[in-house]
C-alpha cells in the first residue's frame, strides 16, 4: 500500500507550485471526507459507438481482447451491452444509440472537431467505480463542486439511476466518472430497461471471432486492461489530474517528460492494488507547449494536434500480454503477428527490447473504426516492474501522430 503522506512522485516532469500545493490538499480532503471508505476499485469502463456499430464493435473486441459478450439491455435511447474479460477485472459496457438521430453532449462535442465529426456518437465515456452508496458518494463530492447527472436530466437514462450515478462530462477530459453500488456480473440489479435476447444469427460474428481467437492460439495471451490513456490540452494537464484524484481513490504516481515528442506522460494508479489489471492505471498525456506558441520553438506536437483534431478524449486502452514466449518469439510478437494475419492493422513496429534484462515491449494498433480508440499491447518482460520507458512512449507517440493529422482546408471535402 502506498503511503500518500510520504510518497514522492516519480519522474522528471516539473509541476507548477499550484500543483505541488494542491496535490496534498486533495489527498487530505479525501481523507477527511471519507472518500476512500466509500469508493473502491474500478468496476467497469464504458464506451459508446454509433448506431449500427454495436455488434461489429463487439466482434472486434472479441478478436482483439479477452472481453466476451454477456448480455444486452434496451432502454429508451440505447442498447446496452455488458462484456466480461476476467473474474476480477473491470467489466466493459458498450452503449449503442437506437437511431442515427440520437444527440446528447457527446454528439455536440464530437461535432466541434474535424476528425471526430464523422463519428458523431463514438467516444470513450468513462470509468465506473464500485461504491458502498451513491448517495454517500454524492454527499462527499457535490460540496466540492463535482456535478452529477440526476434522473430526468440526461437524454440517456443509463447515466442516472438509484444505484448507478455519473458525473457531468469533465471540462478537462470530456469523460465522466461513474459509481455503482452493485457488482456488475449482470446489469439486472440496476434495472436498466428490458432484457434483449440476441439470437444465434445476431451473435454469429462474435461466435466466429471467438473461434478464430481460440484456434489461432490467442487464448490466455492477452490479459486484462493495463492502463487507460487520455489526451488533454497542454494548459489543462494539472487540472485534469487533480480533478480525477478528487473523484477517485487513486494517487499521482509521477510524470516524465517525453522530450522528443514535446509532451509528458502523467500516471495515476490505485494505491492498494499491486496488479493494475484489477483497477487500471489512468494516464494523462499533454503537450509541453500549447499549439499557438509552437511556431516559436518548432517542436513536434502530436498530442496537442490529436486534441485539436479529435477533442479531449481517451486515446488508447492498453492490454497486458502474458510474459513469455510462443513458437520462439515473445508473446507480444506472437499476438501482434497473429492479429495482423487476421486483418488487424498496426502502427509501425513493436518497440522495446526484451533480451537479457527486464524491459517493456509494446505496440499500438490503428484506431478502431467503431470507437476511434487505439488498442495497445504491452508485455512486461522478465517481471519488469516499471510503468513505461521514455524511449517506447516517444516511438509510440510519433507513430500515432502520423495517423492523427489532417490537411487543413480538406477536412470537410
Amino acid at each position: 500500500m502506498v503511503d500518500l503522506a510520504t510518497y514522492r512522485p516519480k519522474g522528471d516532469k516539473r509541476n507548477s507550485a499550484f500543483f505541488e500545493e494542491f496535490l496534498p490538499r486533495v489527498y487530505e480532503r479525501r481523507a477527511r471526507a471519507g472518500l476512500e471508505q466509500v469508493v473502491g476499485p474500478m468496476a467497469a469502463v464504458v464506451i459508446q459507438v454509433d448506431h449500427g456499430n454495436g455488434l461489429p464493435y463487439l466482434a472486434e473486441l472479441t478478436l482483439t481482447t479477452p472481453y466476451r459478450y454477456q448480455e444486452c439491455w434496451l432502454n429508451a435511447t440505447h442498447r446496452i451491452y455488458l462484456l466480461r474479460g476476467g473474474e476480477d477485472f473491470p467489466r466493459l459496457i458498450v452503449l449503442e444509440p437506437l437511431s442515427d438521430d440520437f444527440e446528447d453532449e457527446v454528439t455536440r462535442w464530437n461535432a466541434m472537431y474535424p476528425l471526430s465529426i464523422d463519428k458523431p456518437n463514438a467516444r470513450y465515456i468513462g470509468e465506473i467505480f464500485r461504491v458502498t452508496s451513491c448517495r454517500d458518494l454524492r454527499s462527499i463530492l457535490e460540496p466540492q463542486n463535482i456535478r452529477f447527472a440526476y434522473p430526468g436530466e440526461t437524454v440517456n437514462p443509463f447515466y442516472a439511476s438509484a444505484q448507478l450515478s455519473f458525473t457531468f462530462l469533465s471540462d478537462y477530459t470530456y469523460n465522466r466518472v461513474g459509481y455503482v453500488e452493485q457488482p456488475l456480473d449482470s446489469l439486472e440489479t440496476l434495472d436498466p430497461g428490458d432484457r434483449v435476447i440476441l439470437d444465434e444469427q445476431a451473435l454469429l460474428p462474435l461466435t466466429k471471432a471467438a473461434r478464430r481467437y481460440r484456434e489461432h492460439g490467442l487464448e490466455g495471451k492477452i490479459l486484462g486492461i493495463d492502463h487507460l490513456a487520455t489526451r488533454v490540452l497542454a494548459g489543462e494537464r494539472e487540472d485534469a489530474i487533480l480533478e480525477y484524484l478528487t473523484m477517485v481513490p487513486y494517487y499521482y504516481w509521477g510524470s516524465y517528460d517525453i522530450v522528443e515528442m514535446n509532451s509528458s506522460t502523467n500516471v495515476t494508479r490505485h494505491p492498494t492494488l499491486s496488479d493494475d489489471k484489477l483497477s487500471p492505471a489512468r494516464v494523462f498525456t499533454a503537450n509541453n507547449t500549447p499549439s499557438y506558441l509552437n511556431s516559436l520553438v518548432n517542436l513536434p506536437m502530436p498530442t496537442e494536434e490529436f486534441v485539436r483534431n479529435f477533442g479531449r478524449r481517451m486515446h488508447h486502452i492498453a492490454y497486458e500480454v502474458a510474459d513469455g514466449e510462443t513458437d520462439g518469439q515473445k508473446n507480444v510478437d506472437f499476438v501482434v503477428h497473429t492479429l495482423q494475419q487476421l486483418g488487424i492493422p498496426f502502427l509501425a513496429d513493436i518497440v522495446g527490447e526484451c533480451n537479457d534484462e527486464p524491459n517493456l515491449r509494446q505496440i499500438f494498433s490503428r484506431s478502431s473504426a467503431y470507437s476511434l480508440l487505439i488498442t495497445e499491447y504491452v508485455e512486461r518482460c522478465m517481471g519488469y516492474d516499471g510503468f513505461f520507458t521514455r524511449e517506447n512512449v516517444a516511438a509510440l507517440t510519433e507513430a500515432a501522430g502520423h495517423e492523427e493529422r489532417y490537411e487543413h482546408g480538406h477536412v470537410f471535402d
